[in-house]
């Protein structure tokens, strides 16, 4: 048996400067736009539904690019804690969360146990890091969605409110970098992390993300102009750097994407990264100075 060379091996679709399926990736952000609107404008709790799915979905795929590196964290123990986390976090705020955070820790180490010695620093660390890096952090959406009560939806509802904001500027810095990027990038951010990400792409992002910021805070808040230009700018810092940092975890476990469940996008945590980032951050500006 001959091993086929480079010119006889199948061809690979090159999808331009930004390494994607444009077709393939908006039809699968319509479908998912149109399915997260549809929960937030009829009835809140069903939004929570998708987002402990999106929990679950993201810790099969953690944990099958980790296994990439001989890193083999528990699965089902952090799908259920993850959605407790996020449960607990909308029922009963962030005190809450902190503590269903700090049980699910001790339980996954102990959960470890049960495997013996060997590894067991590496898996438990691992663990450790999934559990912040996706449930913790994702837990924050069910705390932006709970501001305003926790029954109902609409854009009356304060809540409702917060998660469009935080979703759409986050949006926004994608669009506004993938768009800039390919018509002007030449200076790459970080050439050894990703190539494709430019400081053109990346003043694209910011302009995108600040005008967003300015819009949605101006026009659902009636709140003052200054903070949407500071949720633009935290949203374009974080995003940007969430995209890093998921990039230099894929190069260090070898893989392109995590998985291809997303036609276009590849796989879901290819497309938490910024919004993972940007949570956090702006759901501290929002609460304090807008709710």
């Amino acid at each position: 048996m001959t091993t086929p060379t480079p010119s006889d091996a199948a061809p690979t679709k090159d999808h331009g400067r930004a390494g994607r399926d444009l077709k393939a990736a908006v039809g699968s952000a319509v479908v998912l736009l149109a399915a997260i609107a549809a929960s937030l404008l009829f009835w809140k709790p069903a939004f929570m539904v998708i987002v402990a799915i999106a929990v679950v979905v993201a810790m099969w795929e953690l944990r099958k690019g980790l296994l990439a590196k001989d890193i083999d964290i528990p699965e089902q123990p952090l799908m259920l804690g993850g959605v407790v986390m996020v449960v607990v976090a909308y029922l009963w705020g962030a005190p809450a969360l902190v503590t269903a955070t700090a049980v699910s820790a001790l339980v996954i180490m102990l959960w470890l146990l049960r495997r013996g010695v060997d590894g067991y620093v590496k898996n438990a660390t691992a663990s450790v890091f999934a559990l912040v890096y996706v449930p913790f952090l994702g837990s924050f959406v069910a705390l932006m969605l709970a501001e305003g009560g926790r029954s109902g939806g609409g854009l009356d509802n304060p809540g409702v409110k917060g998660i469009i904001t935080f979703i759409l500027v986050t949006i926004a810095s994608d669009i506004g970098g993938y768009v800039a990027g390919v018509l002007f990038g030449k200076h790459p951010m970080a050439p050894v992390i990703s190539p494709k990400k430019s400081w053109e792409g990346f003043a694209g992002s910011a302009i995108a993300t600040v005008g967003a910021g300015i819009g949605l805070v101006v026009w659902l808040f009636e709140a003052d102009w200054w903070i949407g230009i500071a949720l633009g700018v935290i949203a374009v810092v974080m995003a940007t750097l969430g995209d890093l940092c998921e990039s230099v975890m894929k190069r260090d476990l070898g893989i392109k994407d995590m998985s291809q469940v997303i036609p276009g996008h590849g796989g879901l945590m290819d497309r938490l990264d910024s919004l993972l980032a940007t949570i956090a951050p702006i759901w501290l500006l929002l609460h304090y100075a807008v709710f």
